[in-house]
């Protein structure tokens, strides 16, 4: 049977540029999880690690042109971003580098003997174990912080777990340049290059998320391809986890407030959060709920002018493209909506950035409305107009879990009793894994507190794909009871050879 090939599409002609690889077969899947597998031993070493990811950032930062070059052929998304996205790339290698050296990743925990307490306590000491391989399913709209060397595989190296990445069909070349340089680091860093492996084809992600020897997985994508991987991990003979970033509408909410003291200017920040990145963005504001009145009048009218002013944008290949105008046809058809910017096409190759408008009543009467609470990929927004507090709280009770929920506050609202604002904050903890308040969603900060994740369908666990604690993933905690010192860790020893902050109990 003749092998598939890959090819990289260039979006803006949507002609094949090269053919960069072929699909993986089932044998080729098994030889990269088997070569994963066998080069656990080589991550154990934490210094070897820390060494490996400073070194991948290294290669990939003086790599920069090649890279933001690929990367723009197959996305369409502009140098500009691209090289923005390549500096987070390399910071999240950096910080998880460090991470690695700091070692509070691993939870250490010991609990001393205690016979006097009633039942007694024996020696117990804790700390957190790699998982083992992790397959990571590479997104399209990110190919960079999302993909190859981003955070799934950052984190998942330095936990421990050598990766297998499933390519995204969007970004191929970008792909295999970027996992050649991973492997590079590795083999300057002394680790085997197999510790990063890489395959194409749908039927291999199939492949990787069934095989026995994978321990864990990383997914960044939609709700249909990230439920059906998350079905398949929790069918298998031994269910692993599965962490999955899927869809999220990320709702906003402009109180009469906000609206009164800035419309204008609320607009305009929505029109450039909606349009960022062609409107591909994971956190993009997909519904925005505005007080109906003069003052909401004034903020759909910036924001009206705004969206007109803004040019066609190129989406990351004719398949999004095609959904989007589905989409926003589909939309647009409902009863009660009208397209005060209408959303379609731009060109051959391109689509116009729009927004909808409907009355939050008629948003709450019986389910014809319901596509308009799920996210539409692309550069639109729809603006729900609303009466009254109540109004807008039973919009919120309609959502499903989200990434993201921003609320746009008077001055006077942040200050003092917390009052309706506060009960606002209450309600969208409950629907987002992020609440902003007086900004934008779009643009996660790789830090410490970061949480990118929500419930579902937002996401399939509560953990967080970006920021320093989404290394818990890979990882899983053993406790080890009246165990010799000698025959411990060394991460548990009681000398504390490797320096590790730990929590200690008892005398």
């Amino acid at each position: 049977m003749a092998a598939t090939p890959v090819w990289s599409v260039d979006p803006r002609t949507g002609k094949q540029r090269e053919r960069v690889a072929v699909e993986a077969t089932p044998h080729e899947v098994d030889g990269a999880v088997r070569a994963a597998h066998t080069a656990r031993a080589a991550l154990a070493d934490a210094t070897t690690r820390a060494a490996f990811l400073r070194g991948a950032a290294g290669l990939l930062d003086g790599a920069a042109d090649l890279v933001v070059a690929a990367a723009d052929a197959e996305t369409a998304l502009g140098p500009g971003r691209l090289t923005g996205e390549l500096a987070r790339t390399t910071g999240q290698l950096r910080a998880f580098a460090d991470a690695v050296d700091e070692g509070s990743y691993l939870d250490v925990r010991i609990d001393r003997a205690d016979p006097s307490l009633t039942p007694p306590r024996p020696e117990l000491r804790r700390y957190k174990v790699p998982l083992g391989v992790v397959a990571v399913y590479a997104a399209s709209n990110f190919p960079l912080a999302f993909s190859v060397p981003g955070g799934d595989t950052a984190s998942a190296l330095a936990a421990g777990c050598p990766v297998v990445v499933k390519a995204h069909p969007d970004h191929p070349a970008t792909s295999e340049l970027c996992a050649s340089l991973l492997r590079r680091a590795a083999v300057a860093a002394g680790l085997p290059a197999e510790v990063v492996g890489l395959v194409h084809g749908f039927d291999a992600g199939l492949e990787l998320i069934r095989h026995p020897l994978v321990s864990a997985a990383g997914f960044t994508g939609s709700i249909r391809g990230g439920r059906a991987l998350f079905d398949a991990a929790a069918a298998r003979p031994v269910p692993i986890p599965f962490h999955g970033e899927l869809g999220s509408l990320n709702p906003v909410v402009v109180t009469g407030a906000a609206a009164a003291e800035r419309a204008e200017e609320i607009g305009t920040g929505l029109a450039g959060a909606v349009t960022l990145g062609a409107g591909q963005f994971c956190v993009k504001p997909g519904l925005v709920l505005v007080p109906d009145g003069p003052d909401g009048d004034r903020l759909a009218d910036a924001l009206a002018k705004s969206l007109a002013e803004t040019g066609p944008g190129v989406l990351l290949d004719h398949r999004m493209r095609e959904n989007f105008l589905a989409g926003v046809r589909e939309r647009a058809a409902l009863p009660g909506v009208t397209a005060p910017v209408a959303p379609g096409p731009g060109g051959d190759h391109a689509v116009a950035a729009g927004f909808l408008s409907v009355g939050a009543r008629d948003l709450l009467e019986g389910g014809a409305h319901e596509p308009l609470l799920e996210e539409c990929f692309g550069p639109v927004t729809v603006v729900v107009r609303y009466s009254g507090q109540r109004e807008a709280a039973d919009v919120l009770g309609r959502l499903g879990g989200n990434l993201s929920a921003t609320l746009q506050l008077s001055r006077a609202e942040g200050e003092g009793a917390p009052g309706p604002a506060g009960e606002l904050i209450r309600q969208v903890t409950e629907l987002a894994g992020r609440i902003v308040v007086n900004g934008w969603p779009t643009g996660v900060a790789v830090a410490p507190a970061q949480h990118h994740g929500g419930p579902y369908p937002a996401a399939t666990s509560h953990s967080t794909s970006v920021g320093g604690t989404a290394i818990e993933r890979w990882l899983r905690p053993v406790a080890y009871q009246s165990v010799p010192d000698a025959l411990l860790p060394a991460e548990l020893r009681e000398a504390n050879p490797l320096g590790l902050p730990r929590r200690v109990t008892g005398g």
